[in-house]
């Protein structure tokens, strides 16, 4: 699911990410981005129909930070595959 040397644990309360999403991928993958321009990239297997994909990329988020799927929060990009994510 995500690689090792990504840090989770850096992701503390309020704090703000930049997340690419691929909606339709072949499966659900969270990975650090290695251009630096976000910090994770994540691929989805739902479509972008009617905030299905936003709310997988939330389940997928809050399961590799180690958090309630609650406290993850879209703040922007609903529409967009750049997107911005707090944990609360």
């Amino acid at each position: 699911m995500a690689r090792k040397d990504v840090q989770f644990a850096e992701f503390a309360d309020g704090r703000v990410f930049l997340v690419r999403v691929t909606p339709k991928a072949a499966s659900n993958q969270l990975s650090a981005d290695p251009t630096g321009a976000f910090d994770f990239r994540v691929r989805v297997t739902v479509a972008p129909e009617n905030g299905k994909a936003n709310q997988a990329v939330g389940r997928l988020l809050a399961k590799a930070i180690g958090v309630p799927k609650s406290r993850i929060e879209l703040l922007a990009g609903t529409s967009s595959r750049d997107k911005q994510f707090r944990v609360k």
